[in-house]
């Protein structure tokens, strides 16, 4: 069968392989594969700067954001037919505290491997399997909208750890604020309005779909800096990882806010002033906190947030479809990109 396979570290592998089919030990459940969306960790693999092939490999299978129809579903009670998600990440085998009682996407000693990215094969293949325990049952009825759930489960995880920190006190939260209007924003945009929320998006972008999606949502588009909007945010969800955006979300927060980090920015990027950034937690009661990857609940909450969504709205997200032998040009992001998605039925 075909797959996108590259050896991590090393920019140029990338390739539309001829592998061998999947190796029943990584699952039970046989799945055809139907789409893989790309995001920036994919375009990191491919360009040689992240990534770590599974044991005794060079070569890792690409892809983490899948959607797949259950061809053999074994034992699982899983149907044929059915369109499934496959999670992520996987617990270290030691396990820790965390990984022991399912709550892997807090693993403490970084014994976890992940499908497409740290040391386990992903899903950019033509068929694949898992373990029934990791494959997530999507509604048929969202097609191939359904490849939206693996990141659309970031934000549901950073939600729930808002709302989990907000309850340290009375706390009515009223504004938020998403700064960056990629996928992971706007989808976090979408279960902010959700909420009820006043909900504000800031993007450097004054054209293409971005600014009529935000408004579609009952949403505020913005463009400028932080400080210029005038804005005392509640909630700041922050999804580059730009360090002048992290700092100036800090300061706009209101006292007693919440602000939520989803971006990672470039290694060695000038930190700025640490006091600074201190001092505004310390004298507005804020926290700032970090969130990545998902366990199942997460999963579970997205898949509910997503039947919740518009799908006309949802479609739009999904700026540009490429098949398997066009992957190359799917890695490359132009401007207007929201979310790129690889058919894997499309030659």
């Amino acid at each position: 069968m075909r797959a996108v396979t590259v050896v991590p570290g090393t920019a140029g592998s990338l390739l539309v392989d001829e592998v061998a089919e999947p190796d029943v030990r990584l699952g039970s459940v046989l799945v055809e594969a139907l789409a893989v969306g790309i995001c920036g960790t994919d375009v990191e693999i491919a360009e040689g700067r992240y990534g770590w092939p599974p044991p005794k490999r060079d070569r890792l299978i690409l892809g983490h954001e899948s959607l797949g129809r259950v061809l053999d579903p074994g034992s699982s009670g899983l149907k044929v037919g059915e369109h499934v998600v496959g999670i992520v990440r996987r617990p270290d085998p030691a396990p820790c505290p965390n990984c022991a009682v399912g709550e892997w996407d807090m693993c403490s000693n970084g014994g976890y491997t992940e499908r497409g990215i740290k040391q386990a094969d992903g899903f950019m293949a033509e068929r694949w399997r898992i373990e029934p325990e990791y494959a997530v049952r999507v509604d048929p009825g969202l097609g191939v909208l359904g490849v939206l759930l693996e990141p659309t489960t970031v934000v549901a995880k950073a939600w729930e750890h808002i709302a989990s920190i907000g309850r340290r006190t009375f706390w009515d939260p009223q504004t938020v604020l998403v700064v960056g209007a990629g996928p992971i924003g706007l989808l976090g945009a979408m279960i902010a309005v959700q909420h009820g929320a006043e909900v504000h998006v800031l993007d450097r972008v004054d054209s293409g779909p971005k600014p009529a999606l935000v408004k579609e949502l009952g949403a505020t588009y913005h463009t400028g800096s932080i400080a210029d909007m005038g804005l005392r945010p509640d909630i700041v969800l922050e999804c580059t990882g730009v360090v002048g955006l992290v700092q100036q979300s800090i300061a706009s927060v209101s006292p007693g806010g919440i602000v939520c980090l989803t971006g990672v920015g470039q290694a060695g990027a000038a930190a700025g002033s640490a006091a600074a950034l201190a001092t505004e937690a310390v004298l507005k009661n804020l926290v700032v906190v970090g969130s990545v990857n998902a366990n199942r609940r997460h999963y579970y909450r997205a898949a509910k947030a997503l039947a919740a969504a518009d799908r006309g709205w949802l479609a739009q997200l999904i700026t540009r479809r490429v098949g398997l032998a066009q992957v190359h040009a799917g890695l490359q992001r132009a401007p207007e990109d929201i979310k790129v998605i690889v058919e894997m039925t499309r030659s």
